[in-house]
């Protein structure tokens, strides 16, 4: 048994508190929050079961993703349409540009915040060109 995988094997919990398995090793009925998800379940309000955990191999740290039981799970809640309401409100928002007020077909990026004109143009702007 290599080091890594032993400090993530812990099918009992005595060390990390919780049933521990190598990343890609857990047993059958245990899944993520995104695998519940891609087959229309939710966790419902249920503990984590158990974790799955990876070693980074440049900085040593764990990466952890709790498990939860398939059998446990609830369907997941229909959308409703004061949530897709809010939902196209949010999305407007992402991709309407605040100093223009110019909406475009894609998501504004973060970092900046504003569209690729407005940037050009405040850009332009500091240098003074």
């Amino acid at each position: 048994m290599s080091g890594v995988y032993g400090k993530c094997f812990d099918p009992t919990g005595a060390r990390h508190g919780i049933p521990t398995y190598p990343w890609r090793l857990a047993p059958d009925g245990l899944f993520t929050r995104r695998q519940l998800r891609a087959q229309g379940l939710r966790p419902g309000g249920q503990p984590i079961a158990a974790q799955a955990m990876r070693i980074n191999r440049r900085t040593s740290t764990p990466r952890v993703a709790y498990l939860y039981r398939v059998d446990r799970a609830l369907p997941v809640r229909p959308m409703t349409s004061r949530k897709w309401g809010a939902l196209a409100l949010a999305m407007l928002a992402r991709r309407t540009c605040p100093s223009c007020r110019i909406t475009y077909s894609y998501c504004i990026s973060r970092r900046y915040g504003l569209c690729g004109i407005c940037i050009d143009a405040n850009h332009a702007a500091q240098t003074g060109s």
